[in-house]
């Protein structure tokens, strides 16, 4: 445990001297982020890619549809498909900052990490949900940690960091939620088959939809469609499309100062009224009063 601790600490201080200050810090090496907060933040909504992230110090909250993911010190979290989610620092000071890493992935390199026999158990079970939290063992946090020194050393980066992050991808794929990041991988799955339609709907978010002509891409029926998607991503389709809507709203409006009605139809709404209304719902404010409190905060 100790072993474990210490280890902890000094990928505490490395993202300290490498970040400095709060925000998501771009590194030299690439997908891996360095992230600090020394303030509880704002609800932030976005669009997580499949990634993993481990908290050194501090605790986050995510929440997927109506599920709430909470995770602090020794955890981590991944998503093994892009998700619509809101997320908030919830335990950080100047003294305790939130301390955090990130690593982005993408499908070929988790089928990189494990052999076509030991993967081919995924195809035949039911899709599990694409969000999950674990506790970080021993071998994983060591692969982790030999990654990001790898910081002080970036004349090793282009050989030594594939193989770490392949290394990262084995010991996840070797935890208890294994299965959930493998059945994205897989092709044929009906998860891989539910990616596919989260990348389109990603795509077309603006666009109207029926039901039956996602299922058509997806290769299903309807009813199993519907059941499979809202299994994985926690939401019905409408409800994933409904988030991105509104993340690309609150978006806009706060980079451009759109006009509100602008705004609503150019992603995909006709009538204002609807968009005022589900733009409250998930932030808490009209977009108006939301903008106007966001742009005050930065200051």
């Amino acid at each position: 445990m100790s072993v474990t601790i210490d280890k902890q600490y000094e990928l505490g201080k490395l993202i300290e001297r490498y970040t400095g200050q709060n925000g998501v810090h771009v590194t030299s090496i690439p997908s891996l982020f360095l992230i600090r907060e020394s303030i509880i933040t704002e609800p932030i909504s976005r669009v997580n890619e499949p990634s993993f992230c481990i908290i050194v110090q501090g605790e986050k909250e995510v929440m997927l549809g109506e599920e709430i993911f909470r995770y602090g010190s020794g955890n981590y979290i991944v998503a093994s498909v892009d998700l619509p989610v809101t997320g908030q620092v919830i335990k950080a000071s100047p003294d305790s900052p939130y301390l955090a890493l990130k690593l982005e992935f993408t499908p070929s390199e988790i089928l990189e990490a494990v052999s076509n026999t030991e993967i081919q158990t995924a195809k035949r079970k039911n899709p599990k949900r694409a969000m999950f939290i674990s506790e970080v063992e021993p071998f994983l946090l060591d692969a982790v940690t030999r990654l990001a020194f790898l910081l002080d050393n970036p004349k090793h980066i282009p050989i030594l960091a594939p193989l770490f992050k392949k290394e990262i991808l084995y010991w996840i794929l070797q935890g208890p939620h294994g299965e959930a990041l493998e059945q994205m991988a897989l092709e044929g799955s009906h998860a891989s088959r539910i990616r596919n339609v989260i990348e389109h709907i990603i795509n077309n978010y603006e666009k109207s939809f029926r039901i039956e002509d996602l299922a058509e891409i997806a290769n299903m029926s309807a009813a199993s469609f519907h059941r499979y998607f809202k299994e994985i991503t926690a939401m019905s389709p409408i409800q994933f499309q409904k988030q991105l809507r509104l993340q690309e709203a609150r978006r806009l409006l706060l980079a451009e100062s759109s006009d509100v009605a602008d705004v609503a139809f150019r992603v995909g709404y006709e009538s204002q009224s609807q968009f005022s209304r589900e733009y409250s719902r998930m932030f808490g404010f009209s977009p108006r009063a939301d903008i106007n409190r966001l742009k005050e905060n930065r200051i």
